[in-house]
């Protein structure tokens, strides 16, 4: 079975997200949404809330999975029997910080890390525009899934 972690904090998951998992599972047997917990990191969405938006996005589709974990990525690799980390791409700045943490992995474990162009249509999305969208109140609903609603 082909497994792939595609890690993340997705606060909040978007379309760009939402893309690479959907074309992900056209190449892996089975994609792990990998919601990373990091302590020093102040998020605008609960754990438990992201995790919430990811399975609603993907309640139909039975090659997703959506787990949370601590630590390094390779060792949730190990623990998933994971032979893979996805990755999506949206610039050459993500292509230059991925790559040396693909190159660390790699050193680290045999694990190879699958690179994903973003769609031109969602490649100016990230998570932090989004805060930024919701936090002045704008219409954070164009750049996000639907199932990532805020309660007002």
């Amino acid at each position: 079975m082909k497994r792939a972690i595609f890690p993340g904090s997705f606060d909040p998951i978007t379309k760009g997200h939402f893309d690479i998992i959907n074309r992900g599972i056209s190449l892996f047997d089975e994609v792990i949404v990998a919601i990373g917990i990091n302590a020093d990191k102040k998020y605008m969405f609960s754990l438990e809330d992201r995790k919430l938006f990811i399975e609603e996005a993907f309640k139909d589709e039975p090659k997703v999975k959506v787990i949370t974990y601590e630590g390094l990525t390779i060792d949730l690799c190990h623990k998933e029997n994971a032979q893979f980390i996805l990755r999506g791409l949206r610039n050459p700045a993500d292509f230059e910080f991925e790559k040396a943490i693909a190159h660390t992995n790699r050193k680290l474990s045999k694990i190879e890390t699958v690179f994903l162009l973003t769609a031109a249509k969602t490649s100016y999305i990230s998570s932090s525009i989004v805060r930024d969208v919701i936090r002045n109140g704008g219409d954070y609903t164009v750049l996000v899934p639907d199932s990532v609603r805020i309660n007002k």
